[in-house]
């Protein structure tokens, strides 16, 4: 089953204050910013980092940072990050959390530095 319309919407808005809040400042925004999807269908949310391509800084390059993916049957979103082989891998700190608030906490706080290095 699909993330609802009104699901996304919210997700949306906590990963937007989330970017806005805990990504680069203003004055770097033009050369990094963090950004994210929601995809209803495949019930993941993602954050990455947006930044110039380093052989043409017209080209926008998406490093991935985290995704979680929605289980239905355990009521839970599975956390993962990417690992240098271009992998996702689950959080072994914490594997799964109950809300993209807790998801959000768990990336910010990166106890293991995988998310950020």
């Amino acid at each position: 089953m699909a993330i609802s319309e009104f699901e996304q919407h919210r997700y949306e808005n906590l990963l937007k204050g989330f970017c806005e809040k805990q990504g680069p400042p203003p004055h770097l925004r033009d050369k990094l910013q963090w950004g994210f999807t929601v995809d209803s269908a495949k019930q993941t949310v993602e954050l990455f980092e947006i930044r110039p391509y380093f052989a043409g800084p017209s080209r926008k390059v998406h490093n991935p940072i985290a995704k979680a993916n929605y289980v239905k049957a355990q009521k839970a979103w599975k956390v993962y990050w990417m690992r240098g082989t271009g992998k996702w891998v689950g959080y072994e700190l914490c594997p799964a959390v109950r809300t993209i608030e807790e998801f959000l906490k768990v990336v910010k706080e990166d106890a293991y530095c995988c998310f950020f290095g």
